[in-house]
């Protein structure tokens, strides 16, 4: 089970991040600044494994959540440096939830429940068919309405399973 966070904000620099040096992967891994409303700015680490919701290309200028490990270890710098697992887009159809859901789908933090129907899209991350049980697994959860209630319950679209 992983406990994730996230940070959401603006893309304002996209760079090469050499793992070693004299990196010959150079340009595989990427390094995101963003920077959110208030000012904070935290750096994600992109690795070629890291799931973009949608498979979708960012650019500077976009407004984008990166979703980390809170228990990975970290460098003691500023800005945070993150390794993302996953990053979604800012897209105005629908919401992302990345989390661990238990045997009942709810999540980790108890905020998000989910309701599967037989139109719910569960996949991996390579986009093919997922035909185990989604329940106790780290899901990235893409939905649209939700109830108001603790936890708020959501019929999800599409479920993309983290193995």
């Amino acid at each position: 089970m992983t406990n994730f966070l996230s940070f959401t904000g603006r893309v304002m620099g996209i760079d090469n991040f050499p793992i070693v040096q004299n990196d010959p992967q150079l340009g595989c891994y990427k390094l995101f600044s963003l920077t959110d409303r208030d000012g904070k700015t935290v750096n994600f680490v992109v690795e070629p494994s890291t799931y973009f919701v949608d498979h979708v290309q960012v650019k500077v200028g976009d407004i984008v959540t990166g979703f980390f490990d809170v228990d990975a270890p970290v460098p003691l710098i500023y800005p945070p440096q993150y390794r993302a697992i996953v990053m979604a887009k800012e897209n105005p159809n629908y919401f992302v939830e990345v989390s661990f859901f238990n045997s009942q789908f709810i999540s980790s933090d108890g905020n998000l429940k989910l309701n599967l129907s037989r139109q719910t899209e569960i996949v991996l991350q390579n986009e093919q068919a997922f035909t185990g049980n989604p329940a106790n697994r780290n899901l990235v959860v893409i939905y649209g309405a939700s109830t108001r209630s603790i936890p708020a319950q959501t019929t999800p679209f599409k479920i993309i399973v983290l193995c």
